[in-house]
């Protein structure tokens, strides 16, 4: 059975099979049979003048840099961040900004990414960015093994962006690699020091250093005695050494425990001469046994070793066992906290735990005169 339709006016019908549009001009009232009329042919005309409506419409430029950040991703509570960090950047140029964050955004970089940035790099936005990263990301690609890999190290480092690729990045891995580290260990150390590339140099004296601690190639510990030398300052190295002298060592003892804990040149002069002279002094221990138990030089004087020594005093003085006294005394200041409490305090009686354990938070509670007031100074990156 056909069905028929009534026409009153001009009617309008698009072509999608010629890409053109088809006119019917009736003038009168008269009936066309549907096989004249595609079934589809409404849908189409609605389709066109919509598809025109959406193509007129455009989305308005961003007026500001706020408006260029949340376009991006970024959150009032990101801006927030970023502007505290960085106020002038909500006066930055619209245009270069866009640019800017669109080739963030190619690189994989997202608003929690560039908050952590500006954070710790505030001028970052600053810096010029042109969008040839192809090469450098296909470089970081194969030395860290994965995009997650890159970005992270990104993130802890911006000026991995930065950095001459041929004359500044290539040149120290190469040179780390021509001295036993190798690319994978050299994208390691990377991730915990950012500033190996920056501040890499090495001299016939610091090439003296290693070889003083006694430490082979094929050892877990040598990247991390190579990058330390080289990232550091030899007279920097010298006064770290000469700290220890003082308290009797030899230089090729100094050394030889470097080479057992390469962390120890990381330590600050002040930090291990508080150490040290509470070793000696307090404890009445010769200085030989920082070689034995380094972590008395790495413990924090004030959150540690202080605390426990007085617990152990206390434990003494109440007549409880286990004593923490001689090598337990040492073994104590190594544990981790769970551990300590563990082994010395909640294995009494729940009486005489909670005493311990009030008098152990009370002596952690103590702090070294005028810390309290001492002001906090962030460094942000170490570079």
């Amino acid at each position: 059975m056909k069905l028929t339709r009534f026409f009153l006016s001009e009617l309008r019908v698009s072509s999608y099979s010629s890409g053109r549009c088809i006119y019917f001009s009736i003038n009168a009232v008269q009936r066309v049979p549907d096989l004249c009329v595609p079934r589809s042919a409404a849908t189409c005309s609605t389709k066109c003048q919509t598809e025109a409506e959406e193509e007129e419409v455009e989305e308005a430029p961003p007026k500001n840099s706020v408006e260029v950040f949340k376009r991006w991703g970024c959150k009032d509570s990101d801006l927030a961040k970023i502007f505290s960090r960085r106020p002038a950047l909500r006066n930055a140029s619209v245009a270069l900004l866009h640019s800017k964050l669109t080739v963030l955004q190619n690189l994989g970089l997202n608003a929690s990414h560039l908050v952590q940035i500006i954070n710790c790099r505030p001028h970052f936005l600053s810096y010029s960015m042109n969008g040839s990263f192809n090469e450098r990301m296909e470089y970081f690609a194969e030395l860290f093994g994965s995009k997650e890999m890159v970005l992270k190290a990104i993130v802890g480092n911006p000026s991995l962006l930065r950095y001459d690729l041929h004359n500044k990045i290539k040149p120290v891995v190469a040179l780390y690699d021509s001295m036993g580290v190798n690319k994978q260990s050299f994208a390691q150390m990377l991730m915990s020091r950012p500033a190996l590339i920056a501040r890499t140099q090495f001299d016939d004296e610091k090439m003296e250093f290693i070889h003083k601690t006694g430490v082979p190639q094929s050892s877990k510990l040598y990247k991390y005695i190579v990058t330390i030398v080289g990232i550091s300052k030899t007279e920097t190295l010298l006064g770290k050494v000469a700290n220890l002298e003082k308290f009797g060592f030899q230089e090729e003892e100094v050394w030889q425990l470097v080479g057992r804990s390469p962390y120890l040149l990381t330590l600050a002069v002040d930090k291990v001469q508080r150490n040290m002279t509470y070793v000696v002094g307090t404890l009445k221990l010769p200085a030989s046994v920082v070689l034995s138990y380094p972590a008395l030089i790495y413990a924090s004087l004030e959150a540690v070793m202080k605390p426990r020594v007085l617990l152990a005093g206390k434990i003494d003085e109440m007549g409880l066992q286990p004593k923490i006294e001689g090598p337990s005394l040492l073994k104590a200041i190594k544990m981790s906290e769970k551990r300590m409490i563990k082994v010395f305090i909640s294995c009494h009686p729940e009486d005489v735990a909670k005493e311990l354990m009030e008098y152990y938070e009370k002596a952690k509670g103590l702090k070294r005169l005028a810390q309290a007031s001492r002001k906090a100074v962030n460094r942000w990156f170490p570079f």
